[in-house]
């Protein structure tokens, strides 16, 4: 890793029907192949964070950062989703921020979260991308 790379953290995800079927019956899904955990809903990824047991306060920036808007969030799969009984390597990356001025004014930083899942051969089999924003002014009007 170069000097200037941001850290890289992993852990394993094991896929569970029931927390497919959670999720399914949350959201009201019905598709079949869903509820038999063929496949995974798209958004099921971002509970992979439940399987993380490295300690909060050692996380680099949590995308959950209460200070910080949510910005964008968008999920890219290189194939069909996986289903229940895959365990998949999470490892996530925090870009560095960036700044830039607000067309109303203030000053916005902003930070791209980037989150690869594998399968146990090392295979990307989906990506998920957060992008959070904060300002550190009121916009004017």
């Amino acid at each position: 890793m170069d000097e200037g790379e941001p850290p890289v953290r992993s852990f394993r995800f094991p896929i569970e029907l029931g927390k497919i079927r959670e999720l399914s019956r949350a959201t009201w899904t019905e598709a079949p192949e869903v509820l038999d955990g063929t496949v995974i809903p798209p958004t099921f990824l971002y509970g992979a964070r439940m399987w993380d047991d490295e300690a909060p306060e050692q996380r680099p920036a949590d995308p959950g950062d209460r200070g910080r808007l949510h910005a964008e969030q968008e999920f890219v799969f290189h194939g069909p989703p996986p289903g229940a009984g895959a365990v998949l390597t999470v490892s996530t990356r925090v870009d560095p921020e960036y700044e830039k001025r607000g067309r109303r004014g203030g000053l916005m930083s902003f930070q791209l979260v980037v989150t690869e899942y594998r399968d146990p051969d090392g295979r990307l089999v989906a990506e998920a991308r957060q992008l959070g924003v904060r300002t550190s002014a009121e916009a004017g009007g």
